[in-house]
C-alpha cells in the first residue's frame, strides 16, 4: 500500500483497531495475516504483539513505523501540534537533545504550548520529576536537565508550576540550573529552599511575610535540609504563635523539632496551610500507621483530638489511604473504634483508599472502606470486585463496550489519572480501550479470572501498558505479589513477554530478578517464552 491510500481524514481509532484485528487473525493461525506480518517483518511469527501488528500496518501504508502513521494522520486532521507534543514527551523522556531541536524548529508553538494554565508545557516535562530527586542518581532518572537547558536556552515559557515541581522535588541539579539563570522567583519560600539565609533576613527584616508565608518558607528548609535557614524561620514563626513555641520548647526543643522535619520531610504537596506543630504530631501518627505500631497510633490519636474532628477529616482519610498501602487492618479498626468524624460526614472528603485496594490488591479491607466511601458504580470497579453481571451491564446485546459517559469510569473520573493521560500515552481525553484495560488489569490482580476471560474476549488488549504508576505491561505489575496463578492466566493467554516498562526499559523478567529478587519467578517466565519459541519452530 502506499501513503496516498488513506483515507484524505483518517480514523486512528480505525487503525488501532485494524491493527488488533492483524494481531488477533494471526494468533488464529489465518493464513492471509501470517502472510502479511512476514511480508514487512520476514521473522514474524505469531501471535503477533500490539507493536509489531502496528508496525506491519505502519509498513502496508507505506510509513516506517507507527508513530510516522500517527503524525500524518493528526497532520491531516490539523492537529498537527498535538502530534508534536506527544512525540515531545517520547523524545524527552529518551533525551535525545538533536530530535528535541529539530522538533522545536519545525514546530516552534511547542516553546509556549500549555494544555492549561496550571501546565508547565515541555519544560514541565524536562523538570518533574517521578519520584524525589534529592540523591544525583534519582535526579538522573527523574528528570531531563539537558532537555531543560536546551529549552531554556530556545526561549521556552517559565510557568510558576516548574520552579514549585523543582523545588518538591528537591532536584537539585535543576534548582540549581533556574538559579544561575534567575529564573527562581524572589519568595521567602524560594530563598528558604535555596538556604539563602541573608535573603530570608533581609526578606524578614521587611516585615511583608505574615505566619502563613514564614511557616510555609520553614517547611521547604526543612524539606531541602537547610537547618540554619529552618532555625531562623522556626523562631520568626514563634514571634507570630507563641503557644506553638511553648509546645516545642516543652517537647522535643527546637533544634530536635528541625532536625525530625528534615529526617522525615513535610508534606510539600498537602494544598493545606502547613501549620509545624500539628504536623509535627500528625507525621508521628502517619508513621505508626505506616509501621504498624499500635501503641504509638492510639495514644498519638489521643493526645491530639483535633485529628478525630471534622476539621481533620481530609487528614483521617489520608490514614485510611496510608493503611490501604500498607495493610493495616488492625490499625483502621482502631481508628474506627475512636469514632473520627469522618465515619458521620454525609459528604466524605475524596480518596483514592478504594482505588488503592483494587490497584494494590487489599480488596479485604473494602469492608472497612465501605462505611465511608459507597463503591463507585462503573466498569473497573465490577471487574476488580469479581461481579460479572455488573461487568456485563456495561455491554450491548452484541458483546460491544457500552460504557456511556466515559469520565463516569476509572481512570477517567480520577484527576490523578486525567493528569497521566498526557504525560504517560499521549492521549488528551480518555478512551474505551483504557477503561477496558483498567479494568482487565484489576480483574487480574485480584485474581477474578472468570471477568478476566470475558473482558478479553470483548475488547480487553492482554498487552496493555497498564500499570500502577508508569506504562508497563500487567505482568511487571504483578512481579510484586508473587501472584503466581495470575501470571499463568496471562502467560497462558499469550500475554507479550518482552514488553518494557516506560522508565527502565526492562522486562517483567528484568523486573523479577532485579527488581524483586525473585529467581523463582524470573525462570517461570523465562521457561514460558523459551516453550512459546519452540513451539513457534
Amino acid at each position: 500500500m502506499s501513503t496516498s491510500e488513506l483515507p484524505a481524514r483518517p480514523s486512528l481509532d480505525s487503525l488501532r483497531k485494524q491493527a488488533k484485528k492483524l494481531a488477533r487473525d494471526a494468533a488464529a493461525g489465518d493464513p492471509v495475516a501470517i502472510a502479511r506480518a512476514r511480508a514487512q517483518l520476514p521473522q514474524a511469527e505469531p501471535p503477533l504483539s500490539r507493536r509489531d501488528a502496528q508496525l506491519v500496518l505502519a509498513r502496508e501504508y507505506g510509513f516506517p513505523g507507527w508513530k510516522d502513521v500517527l503524525k500524518e494522520v493528526k497532520q491531516r486532521l490539523g492537529r498537527g501540534l498535538e502530534w508534536a507534543v506527544s512525540e515531545s514527551r517520547r523524545i524527552i523522556h529518551d533525551n535525545d537533545i538533536e530530535r528535541l531541536w529539530q522538533l522545536l524548529a519545525e514546530y516552534p508553538a511547542l516553546l509556549s504550548w500549555r494544555a492549561d494554565e496550571n501546565d508547565g508545557g515541555l519544560l514541565g516535562m524536562a523538570t518533574g520529576s517521578y519520584g524525589d530527586s534529592f540523591d544525583p542518581i534519582s535526579e538522573q532518572h527523574f528528570t531531563r536537565a539537558a532537555c531543560a537547558n536546551l529549552l531554556l536556552d530556545a526561549g521556552a515559557f517559565v510557568a510558576p508550576s516548574v520552579c514549585d515541581g523543582l523545588i518538591a522535588a528537591r532536584a537539585k541539579v535543576l534548582i540549581d540550573l533556574f538559579r544561575r539563570r534567575g529564573l527562581l522567583p524572589p519568595t521567602l519560600k524560594f530563598f528558604a529552599a535555596l538556604g539563602d539565609v541573608d535573603s530570608i533576613r533581609a526578606r524578614l527584616d521587611t516585615n511583608e511575610d505574615d505566619l502563613a508565608a514564614v511557616n510555609e518558607a520553614f517547611m521547604y528548609a526543612c524539606h531541602l535540609q537547610h537547618d540554619t535557614a529552618a532555625a531562623l524561620l522556626l523562631d520568626r514563626a514563634i514571634t507570630f504563635d507563641a503557644e506553638m513555641g511553648r509546645r516545642i520548647d516543652g517537647g522535643p526543643g527546637r533544634s530536635a523539632f528541625i532536625q525530625y522535619f528534615i529526617a522525615n520531610k513535610p508534606d510539600v504537596h498537602n494544598p493545606d496551610p502547613f501549620e509545624p506543630w500539628k504536623d509535627f504530631v500528625q507525621q508521628q501518627v502517619d508513621h505508626a500507621m505506616r509501621d504498624g505500631d499500635m501503641t504509638t497510633f492510639v495514644d498519638g490519636l489521643r493526645r491530639g483530638p483535633w485529628m478525630l474532628s471534622e476539621e481533620s477529616v481530609k487528614f483521617q482519610a489520608r490514614l485510611t489511604e496510608v493503611a490501604v498501602l500498607n495493610d493495616r487492618a488492625d490499625l483502621l479498626n482502631a481508628l474506627f473504634d475512636l469514632d473520627p468524624a469522618i465515619l458521620h460526614t454525609p459528604v466524605p472528603p475524596p480518596s483514592q483508599a478504594i482505588e488503592f485496594a483494587f490497584t494494590y490488591v487489599k480488596t479485604h479491607l473494602l469492608p472497612m472502606l465501605l462505611r465511608i466511601w459507597p463503591m463507585p458504580d462503573d466498569l473497573p470497579h465490577a471487574a476488580g470486585d469479581g461481579d460479572l453481571a455488573r461487568v456485563k451491564r456495561w455491554f450491548d446485546a452484541e458483546g460491544k463496550p457500552a460504557l456511556g459517559d466515559l469520565t463516569n469510569h476509572f481512570p477517567a473520573n480520577n484527576h490523578h489519572y486525567r493528569g497521566d493521560l498526557q504525560a504517560w500515552f499521549g492521549q488528551s481525553e480518555p478512551t474505551v480501550q483504557r477503561i477496558l484495560d483498567t479494568a482487565l488489569a484489576w480483574a487480574v490482580l485480584n485474581n477474578r479470572f472468570e471477568v478476566a476471560g470475558f473482558l478479553l474476549a470483548h475488547g480487553a488488549d492482554i498487552n496493555t501498558n497498564w500499570c500502577s504508576h508508569e506504562p508497563a505491561s500487567i505482568l511487571h505489575e504483578l512481579v510484586w505479589y508473587k501472584n503466581y496463578e495470575a501470571m499463568q492466566f496471562l502467560i497462558d493467554r499469550g500475554i507479550d513477554m518482552t514488553i518494557h516498562d516506560y522508565r527502565w526499559g526492562a522486562t517483567a523478567v528484568g523486573w523479577a530478578a532485579v527488581a524483586a529478587k525473585d529467581e523463582k519467578m524470573a525462570q517461570l517466565m523465562r521457561e514460558a517464552q523459551q516453550r512459546r519459541e519452540q513451539a513457534s519452530h
